[in-house]
This record gives C-alpha cells, structure tokens and sequence, in this order.
C-alpha cells in the first residue's frame, strides 16, 4: 500500500531485497515477472503508472517508467511464450471501462 516492494527467496522471512517508496507512496495494484527474461519485472500502481525493472541493469532503481494518461489502469498481465526463442513480451492492460490495451515491451527487456 506504500509502493515498497519485496523480493523474497521462498525459505526465508527476510526479504533479499526492498525496494522502498518504489512509486512515490503509490499503492501497488499489480506485479508480474516476464516471462521470457527471468530478471525483468513489471509494477503497476494506482496513478495508472507502468515501472520497468530489470535487475541486471540495474537493481536500485526501475529501468523506465510508462504512464497511462488517457484512463485509469484496473489491471495489469503479461503475455509472452518463454519456449520460443524470439522473445515477444506484451503487457495486457484492464481499464476501468472495460477497454483492454496491449502493449509489447522492447526487446532488450524482453529477450531470454
């Protein structure tokens, strides 16, 4: 609710990384790893902002931040096929409306 984010290893209490104040104090509606590049992840937080990590360029900070201006983001999920080598990440975004938008992230995030 705080925009502070975890990284937990599954045997431990103690988070191996936090990230906090993440989204300047916005909660947090969705997270989602990628699925065809294991070091990226995606932040969705309730201004509708999109935030871009990937740890292995830089694991203080998200790479890019995206913001939805046209309407409010209810939800957030990500497509790809992590079998094939070509690397297609997309991002499916729920509106409030109803409308559905999906947005394919550049390749450098998205490449195994």
């Amino acid at each position: 609710s705080d925009g502070s984010i975890r990284l937990h290893q599954m045997t431990s209490e103690c988070p191996l990384m936090q990230w906090n104040n993440s989204t300047n104090g916005q909660p947090i509606i969705a997270l989602q790893w990628a699925l065809t590049r294991p070091a990226v992840f995606f932040a969705l937080d309730a201004a509708s902002n999109i935030y871009i990590w990937d740890l292995l360029e830089n694991d203080l900070l998200p790479v890019a931040k995206e913001t939805i201006p046209s309407e409010k983001v209810a939800a957030m999920a990500v497509l790809g096929e992590p079998e094939k080598a070509n690397g297609l990440l997309g991002i499916v975004l729920a509106k409030e409306s109803g409308q559905i938008d999906i947005q394919y992230v550049k390749k450098k995030w998205a490449s195994p």
